[in-house]
């Protein structure tokens, strides 16, 4: 999994605060109250971002409705865990991560991992 370009990012962002299916001229509408586009670019890249697993599709009459494969959170993660593959030592981004974190961040993270610890022991 790698990042989104920046235009992909503003579309993802969309569609993921949206939390319902949409159409190109619905995001063509929204993209537009801010910056001049193309229906075409719009619908370039929701089709890009289909093709690449990030959106699903679902015909309406003659358009597309268009959902996220995953929310925020499950990209987020993926996205996390495919940096630490590339690392070169995985403890060690990890303690760098850490080691930048905020406290409630770091409270977060502990309970996370007794959570874990806790599903672990019972299976």
């Amino acid at each position: 999994m790698r990042g989104f370009g920046d235009l992909e990012a503003v579309i993802m962002d969309r569609l993921w605060s949206w939390k319902r299916p949409v159409t190109v001229r619905e995001v063509l509408e929204d993209l537009r109250a801010y910056r001049d586009i193309a229906y075409t670019t719009v619908m370039t890249v929701m089709d890009n971002l289909h093709r690449k697993g990030a959106l699903t599709r679902e015909k309406d009459g003659r358009a597309w409705r268009y959902q996220p494969v995953r929310n925020r959170d499950e990209y987020a993660a993926d996205l996390l865990s495919t940096v630490l593959d590339e690392a070169g030592d995985r403890g060690a981004a990890l303690m760098r991560f850490v080691g930048g974190m905020r406290p409630s961040e770091v409270d977060a993270l502990r309970r996370a991992l007794a959570e874990r610890q806790g599903r672990r022991r019972r299976t």
